[in-house]
This record gives structure tokens, sequence and C-alpha cells, in this order.
């Protein structure tokens, strides 16, 4: 299994893709299969966001896996005026609704409750399949690409045995309590 823990910038190719929905992205510990069939554990810190195009890797620096957006069920909201479009974020703000941001839209996860109310404030709502980016919120420190310069976003726990070069060969055992979209 690799272990994927620190981001990394720069241009590098990639060996695999970790494709991920927004949800498991926010996860602090993850078990996942990268595109290529490999299995990895990815630790960050409480808090932490994988965006898409981020690059991550672990001990053996040469192994990089770029992080995908998975396309997910989502609500693109917009209105026919930028005021309405403003109602609509304050009332998703004031329910505390993670939102992304575009250029005339609002884009959200799906929720009938919440059509519902966007419908009946003015907006149109469509249903679509699209990668997720909410914002990271005002206390959140944005969305930071090129500020992360090699340092891990979180210490593998001691507790657990990970399997490195310098341990007795054979004696590898896998991280615990690491299944598929384990929260933290």
């Amino acid at each position: 299994m690799i272990i994927l823990h620190t981001r990394i910038t720069g241009t590098v190719q990639p060996f695999a893709q970790l494709v991920l929905p927004y949800e498991l992205r926010e996860k602090c510990r993850l078990r996942a299969v990268l595109s290529n069939g490999d299995e990895a554990a990815v630790y960050t810190a409480r808090g932490t966001v994988l965006r898409d195009g981020d690059l991550l890797t672990g001990e053996d620096k040469n192994m990089v896996v770029q992080v995908v957006a998975a396309c997910e069920p989502v609500y693109k909201v917009t209105c026919a005026d930028a005021h309405t479009l403003l109602r609509c974020a304050f009332h998703l703000g004031n329910r505390h609704t993670q939102a992304q941001v575009g250029d005339g839209f609002l884009r959200i996860r799906a929720d009938a409750v919440l059509k519902d109310m966007l419908l009946g404030l003015g907006a149109a709502v469509v249903e679509e399949s699209a990668a997720f980016e909410p914002e990271a919120g005002a206390y959140g420190g944005g969305h930071h690409h090129g500020h992360d310069h090699g340092h891990p976003l979180a210490p593998i726990p001691a507790r657990q045995k990970i399997h490195r070069p310098s341990d007795v060969a054979g004696t590898h055992a896998e991280p615990e309590n690491m299944a598929a979209g384990a929260q933290c």
C-alpha cells in the first residue's frame, strides 16, 4: 500500500490519479484505490481539503499522485439578476451550506429541500454531474495552490506499523482503521 501524506508543487508527471468526490477529499484518513489499481492510504491534518490538481507523495518522492475531483450529483443555481443570486447565496450560507461560487452561478450538493427553497427565491436550479469545489470559508485559509513546499500534511500515527525499507522483510502490516471512506 502506498502511503500519501505530503502535498508538493511543480510540474511533476504523476504515476496515478486519486479520483475522489468532495466528501472524501475532506477526510483526514482515507484508504482508496488509485487509477492504476494500487491501494493508497492518505493522511492529512484535520481540516485539510484536497483540491482538484493537488499533487501528493509520501516517503518515496518519485511516486507522485494527482488528486482529481470526481463528478458527483450537484445543483447549478442561476438567477435572472445578481440581487436574486446574492439572496440565494445568503440563504444557503445562513444554513451553513457549502457552495461553489462561479461566474454568475452557485453550485451545491444535490438536496431536494434546498432546491425547493432556491426555486421559491426565484432561482433556476439544474441537476448536473460535475466536480464540486466549494469555497474554503472565511476561516479556512482560502484555496492556496503553489504555497506548499513539500511539508507533510500530517504525521502518520505512531501507533500504526508502517512498512519502511529499514524494516525486516516480510513484516508489513497495514494501517489500522483505514476502511474505504472511514471517518476521522
